[in-house]
């Protein structure tokens, strides 16, 4: 369930950046920054995998994935809150500034932007997305800030709310991010150049229901599985989506200011 927001939310730009596309070879965060000087309103939702594998092996942790979820015990639990909330909202915080732009962080828990339900207990304080209050980032932007969110969520609906935090996949949160604002459109950057066919090839543009039907097919699999289920439910609020490689060199740039020469999946 979304809590759905006024019509002050449209020309927002939902971006989800991960740890497989930041890098010295990575403009994105310079794009961000770029593009919020020219006057673009803009949310940016975080991941930080292989940054929470990390840690959580420093902490003789172990790292489980199920049905390609992070499966997240109560000891996982504290490492991917602090990594997230923490160290790597608060790294790419100071990164937009130190480029000029104002940037607030934040995580789904406050101000009761994420609700979240567990999944199953399989996957312990993993959480499937249940209320979206699009408030907080609303304010951080009408405010003339980037949001910069980390998906972490407090467990519950929109008629309760538990002290519990659960951890949300970064791709789903954006998505219902994005339909929650509205925003107009949500942009997924990512490792490779876009959704694939079979045979390797980008796909320009995608229906819903073209979308749908890879979706229940065998080519879609790892992580632009949640991104396309999100891709759908996005459209069904008026979103339209992109899926770009965020490791070449002005993607970001390029799908808002120059999109017909931008290469990337369309959706929506």
């Amino acid at each position: 369930m979304m809590s759905k927001a006024s019509a002050n939310s449209s020309g927002i730009s939902v971006i989800k950046i991960g740890g497989s596309t930041l890098g010295s070879y990575d403009t994105s965060l310079d794009d961000i920054a770029a593009l919020y000087a020219e006057g673009e309103r803009i949310v940016v939702v975080h991941g930080g995998g292989a940054t929470i594998s990390e840690w959580l092996d420093r902490h003789g942790v172990e790292t489980r994935f199920v049905h390609g979820l992070r499966a997240t015990d109560e000891a996982a639990l504290d490492v991917v809150v602090a990594v997230l909330a923490g160290v790597v909202n608060k790294h790419l915080v100071a990164e937009l500034e130190s480029r000029g732009a104002r940037a607030i962080g934040l995580s789904g828990a406050d101000g009761g932007l994420l609700r979240a339900t567990r999944y199953d207990a399989e996957l312990g304080f993993v959480g499937k997305v249940a209320h979206v209050e699009p408030a907080p980032l609303l304010n951080i932007v009408e405010s003339g800030a980037i949001a910069v969110m980390a998906p972490i969520a407090v467990e519950g609906d929109s008629s309760s709310v538990s002290a519990q935090l659960l951890n949300v996949n970064a791709d789903t949160a954006a998505g219902e991010v994005a339909a929650a604002l509205p925003a107009e459109r949500l942009i997924y950057l990512t490792d490779v150049a876009g959704v694939l066919d079979g045979e390797g090839n980008l796909q320009a543009k995608l229906t819903t229901t073209e979308a749908k039907r890879l979706l229940k097919g065998e080519t879609i699999t790892g992580g632009m599985i949640p991104k396309l289920d999100s891709a759908v439910k996005a459209a069904s609020a008026g979103v339209s989506t992109l899926v770009a490689d965020g490791r070449e060199e002005g993607t970001l740039r390029a799908l808002l200011r120059e999109p017909d020469t931008a290469s990337a999946t369309r959706i929506g």
